[in-house]
């Protein structure tokens, strides 16, 4: 059979019936095969719209030609490759279409530093103090946004979270751990220590929403009807979702907006940003490469590593000669025209 002589598919709307092949043949999380999915989407779009039935070598090399002239990060590019170079694979494997991915090299992104900032500890006072908790909604956005700075949580992890997960035994000074399903487990085997601060900001939150009622003329069934009900750590409170586990958008949307209430309205300060403030201030107030790391539940140190790099960033910015060469040149500039 000659493979590269046949269309990978006859019609643009033939597309859907072979990802859905691809995607239930990938040993992989559910939310990991929407990933793939959308990334390989992209090059879809791009032959569909060039009218390419037949991707070559040639093709892939034109695509990551173009990906580079829209001004997509690295990290974005290099995902998109690997989405290709799965399917491409898989195409192969099964005798449907040749692997025309082989050859064609990544997309380096390796960098010293992360794309989001890290918060100063005065950044995060800023940020706490700016949300009103008379109300439970203020109540909980600051326990997560507390618990995320203090932890290192990721969202996906803190959006996973029951009340039952957090246990108190062989704690000391009142401390506790609270079981989290990190990226890539199947069962919540991983902890992170509550300090006695985080608990009480948690408790404070658990406390307010186990008193709070749905809306009054809440007609929707099939939810909590009071928030102490609820096995999840952090529930909505919209009259839509009352009671219900947020979702991983629901909490990025809800951090991004405390953030931007607090003067933080940039792309480089996320909520995946608190992640990294606990990394970096963790690393130097002392903590070691290796402690920090478990921490985080990094694999490689190599990753942990970065947060250096993060550091580094921090003090360039803070010590930055440029300023010492603007007084030099100011100076000059007032001093024009006086003899030496």
């Amino acid at each position: 059979m000659n493979m590269h002589a046949i269309t990978l598919v006859e019609t643009p709307g033939s597309w859907d019936a072979l990802m859905l092949r691809w995607l239930t043949s990938l040993d992989v999380s559910p939310r990991s095969q929407i990933a793939y999915k959308n990334s390989f989407m992209q090059f879809v779009h791009w032959i569909v719209k060039n009218n390419i039935q037949a991707p070559t070598r040639e093709t892939v090399l034109a695509y990551k030609q173009w990906l580079d002239l829209e001004g997509l990060r690295p990290f974005t590019r290099a995902h998109y490759l690997v989405a290709m170079r799965r399917f491409f694979s898989w195409t192969e494997s099964i005798g449907l279409y040749p692997n025309i991915m082989q050859g064609i090299k990544g997309v380096r992104c390796g960098s010293k530093h992360h794309n989001k900032d890290a918060f100063t500890p005065q950044n995060i006072s800023k940020i706490l103090g700016a949300i009103d908790t008379k109300t439970v909604a203020g109540l909980r956005d600051f326990a997560l946004i507390f618990a995320l700075a203090s932890t290192g949580m990721r969202l996906i992890e803190v959006q996973r979270a029951d009340i039952d997960d957090i246990t108190y035994d062989g704690c000391p000074n009142g401390e506790a751990l609270l079981w989290i399903r990190g990226k890539g487990k199947a069962g919540k085997d991983d902890f992170v220590v509550l300090t006695t601060s985080v608990l009480e900001k948690l408790k404070e939150y658990l406390l307010a929403r186990n008193k709070h009622r749905p809306p009054k003329g809440r007609k929707k069934t099939g939810a909590p009807r009071a928030l102490g009900t609820s096995r999840a750590l952090f529930v909505s409170l919209s009259d839509r979702n009352f009671g219900q586990r947020m979702t991983i958008h629901s909490l990025s949307r809800i951090i991004k907006a405390r953030l931007r209430f607090a003067g933080f309205d940039t792309n480089r300060l996320t909520a995946h940003s608190l992640r990294h403030t606990f990394g970096v201030l963790a690393l130097k107030s002392g903590s070691s490469l290796y402690d920090v790391q478990l921490a985080l539940r990094h694999s490689s140190p190599v990753t942990t590593e970065i947060y250096l790099g993060d550091i580094e960033r921090q003090k360039r910015r803070e010590s930055a000669p440029e300023r010492a060469i603007q007084s030099i040149l100011e100076k000059s500039l007032t001093n024009k025209g006086e003899c030496p």
